[in-house]
């Protein structure tokens, strides 16, 4: 009996790994020519690893919390800032303002993708930290129109690209260092947590303004209490930069093992973004068409729904917010189990079944928005977060998989920014503009549409990366017995890379990556 126990748990061990990894590592031993030993996987430590998750999504948490305030108070800074412009300019002017920075994102991600990829990822994601904080610090300082005249809505444009600069290297740089911190196999689940940060940065940032609002007058709200959830910032700042200077370094940026990527990650940043853009076209361009499904969605119900019940629809400020607030919580609840869930069925299955759903109810769910009463509202608020929470849950797992480590930092940079700015900064401006031209309240439902379709043709050309080592970086395991279990099943796959066959009968397909450990 004893004679067969090794061979029954090197088979059990290979046939639990999912296809896509049994390719993946199949395709690594062959070039190693041998199999994996206990220094060849990489054992994440569990303190550690919430250290890197908590202060990472801290960073988010308070970059969407100034971004679920601006989006509350879109109508309020119109006045502060543009009194002399018709209700309507205001809020247009407001989100011209709001969209002005995201028009700064790539460039943000052009600096610190590459100062990531050669200073850490460490470094830079405390600077970041710093310079959002202080841009958001600063708009609550910015005296009004009324005091200062046209220099206010002037210093509030240079406060707001300040916040774009730094979150251009925020989001992609967070993201490259959760997952380049994150066991293999739960990758998905521990990725969603930064943007289970993002959701609620914004539900907090939005349930301040809905608070203030009804404790204050209008009079009040316009004076002074617009400024104070800015304010809070400041504080929200040091705390992010005491946690992420305490961080260390990414385990795949000090591995490095590659030699090539050594070469690469010692270039300039002009060879990076010409590599980035000649040799890893193709999932740059996956990674933008993820990226506009994603942040259409996130500031149509984010930054424009709010405006939208106020200023179409003509709802009180009071139930919008609560409306909208009520979706950001459901979205908080739902997105760890839905990154969890991707972990066992896969990323593209997530993406390809939600942007088929979005084009489907899309406007159903505007329909339901627009009728009076309590719950059809509800419903189609829910029905809109549902779907933005399935684009979200996968989103800070499958992106950064796409580059590999050398370049990861700066490729998200690039290609996330790039679609944020054209795509989803711009969501709110965009659509209240097609709103006011067309008069049709539907326009919204009809840019998610859009959006759905352009997913689902991205999505056919994804590559499953779920429980996949990251390119160029070694196997990640959560424990020793993980860390067994991976050693036991790669001497299995060896042995029948080196018959010619692949394990299970399974002919082989192309990687998902090119290069790696």
């Amino acid at each position: 009996m004893s004679g067969h126990s090794g061979p029954v748990k090197a088979s059990r061990a290979v046939a639990e790994l999912p296809r896509q990894v049994r390719e993946e590592l199949s395709r690594r031993l062959g070039r190693r020519e041998r199999a994996y030993g206990t220094d060849d996987v990489q054992v994440v430590e569990g303190p550690l690893l919430k250290r890197a998750v908590g202060a990472s999504a801290l960073g988010n948490c308070m970059e969407w919390f100034d971004f679920g305030v601006y989006s509350y108070l879109a109508a309020t800074i119109g006045k502060v800032f543009f009194p002399g412009a018709s209700p309507g300019a205001q809020v247009l002017s407001s989100f011209a303002t709001f969209a002005a920075a995201f028009v700064v994102r790539p460039l943000g991600g052009l600096v610190f993708g590459p100062l990531g990829d050669r200073l850490g990822r460490q470094k830079v994601l405390a600077t970041t930290m710093i310079m959002m904080a202080a841009g958001t610090f600063a708009i609550g300082l910015i005296p009004s129109y009324h005091t200062i005249g046209i220099a206010a809505p002037i210093l509030l444009l240079v406060a707001r690209m300040v916040q774009g600069f730094s979150t251009g290297g925020e989001y992609g740089g967070a993201t490259t260092f959760v997952a380049e911190y994150s066991p293999d196999r739960r990758r998905g689940f521990l990725s969603s947590w930064l943007d289970f940060g993002t959701f609620v940065g914004y539900a907090l940032g939005s349930a301040l303004v809905t608070i203030l609002n009804m404790a204050l007058t209008d009079e009040q709200m316009l004076s002074w209490g617009w400024r104070l959830p800015f304010l809070i910032a400041g504080p929200l700042g040091v705390i992010g930069l005491y946690m992420r200077l305490k961080l260390e370094e990414s385990p795949a940026f000090q591995q490095q093992l590659d030699e090539h990527e050594k070469s690469l990650a010692q270039g300039s940043a002009g060879s990076e973004f010409k590599t980035i853009v000649t040799r890893h076209w193709r999932p740059l361009l996956i990674c933008m068409g993820l990226v506009l499904l994603y942040n259409v969605t996130n500031y149509m119900v984010t930054g424009f729904l709010p405006t939208y019940q106020t200023e179409t629809l003509h709802r009180s400020s009071g139930s919008a917010d609560v409306l909208v607030l009520i979706g950001m919580v459901w979205i908080v609840v739902l997105i760890t189990f839905i990154g969890r869930f991707s972990d066992r069925i896969g990323r593209r299955p997530v993406y390809g079944v939600s942007a088929a759903a979005m084009i489907v109810l899309a406007v159903p769910s505007f329909q339901l928005i627009k009728k009076d009463g309590t719950w059809p509202p509800v419903c189609g608020v829910l029905i809109l977060s549902t779907l933005l929470a399935c684009f979200a849950a996968p989103s800070a797992a499958t992106l950064p998989a796409l580059f590999p480590t050398a370049i990861r930092y700066a490729a998200m940079g690039i290609g996330f920014n790039l679609a944020v700015a054209a795509f989803g900064g711009t969501t709110p401006l965009v659509t209240e503009a097609l709103v006011n031209v067309t008069g049709d309240d539907l326009m919204p439902a009809y840019y998610l549409m859009l959006a759905g379709v352009i997913g689902l043709v991205t999505v056919k050309f994804l590559p499953e990366t779920a429980q996949v080592p990251l390119n160029g970086s070694q196997p990640m395991v959560g424990s020793r017995e993980e860390q067994q279990e991976l050693i036991t099943a790669s001497k299995e796959l060896y042995r029948d890379v080196g018959k010619g066959s692949s394990p299970g009968g399974d002919s082989p397909t192309p990687s998902a990556h090119p290069s790696g450990p």
